[in-house]
């Protein structure tokens, strides 16, 4: 929970924060970390549960090694990924799911984000659900 007397930080100091949620961002990556959570895989294990092409897995198991939060390690010629902070990354997940719960799954109904919606607006190209329902 934020500490009330403490500073606010700007929006510079949250790009950090900010990068880590876009990293988690993509349904296919929070299923791959879904899968990872019960231990590891390799990326043919990860094909076959999903039923994503290898490319696609291999690119977002790029994407979430980028921001930090899998690994991976050799053994013969395949690799086996696993999540790199297993416990703070598990909080947040499940802190992320409490919201939902909380919220009523709310943001699935978001204009700008919400499902099914197909670009990521910038602030300038924000909705609100009043201008929708005005149209």
């Amino acid at each position: 929970m934020i500490d009330r007397a403490q500073t606010v930080a700007s929006a510079h100091e949250l790009e950090p924060a900010a990068a880590v949620f876009h990293g988690l961002s993509d349904p296919r990556r929070l299923a791959i970390l879904q899968h990872l959570a019960a231990g590891e895989h390799r990326v043919r294990d990860l094909t076959d549960h999903l039923g994503l092409a290898q490319s696609t897995v291999s690119a977002h198991l790029s994407c979430l090694r980028d921001c930090g939060l899998v690994e991976s390690r050799q053994e013969g010629r395949a690799s086996m990924f696993s999540l790199s902070t297993t416990p703070q990354l598990l909080m947040l997940l499940a802190a992320a799911e409490d919201l939902l719960t909380a919220t009523g799954h709310a943001v699935a109904l978001c204009p700008n984000y919400g499902v099914g919606t197909a670009s990521r607006p910038i602030p300038e190209q924000f909705q609100s659900h009043h201008e929708n329902k005005d149209r």
